[in-house]
């Protein structure tokens, strides 16, 4: 639907993310994503802006994060989104192991969720 911006295309603020970003990553190029979402500098600005935000080492481990991103995304059928974050995960020391057994429990919680959904499970008191 919208092409995306090239770097040698980047003006401004737009310009100025995309290296943050490549610096931040420490990759030498703007991934799709990112490029598609030049197409509104704000939605850009504001979508950069929350991902460091939320991705940044906190309570929870960088690598634990980037498995739960990919199990959402594994969830939620975004393959690009699969694919960044597992890479990303192996950056931050994610072995293969983890990423598997990571993928078990995503399909068997995905199972379990939807078992439960149909059976129309109540919530027993000791959950509540």
């Amino acid at each position: 639907m919208f092409k995306p911006i090239s770097e040698n295309e980047a003006k401004g603020k737009v310009k100025e993310i995309f290296e943050e970003i490549k610096t931040a990553r420490q990759i030498t190029e703007v991934p799709n994503f990112w490029k598609s979402l030049a197409n509104n500098p704000e939605t850009l600005e504001r979508t950069w802006t929350s991902l460091k935000q939320v991705m940044k080492k906190g309570a929870l481990d960088p690598v634990v994060k980037e498995l739960i991103y990919v199990a959402v995304s594994i969830t939620n059928g975004c393959e690009y989104c699969i694919k960044s974050h597992s890479l990303a995960a192996k950056k931050k020391g994610a072995t293969e192991e983890m990423l598997n057994e990571m993928i078990a429990v995503t399909g068997m919680a995905n199972e379990t969720n939807r078992l439960v959904e149909g059976y129309q499970v109540e919530v027993d008191e000791i959950y509540k």
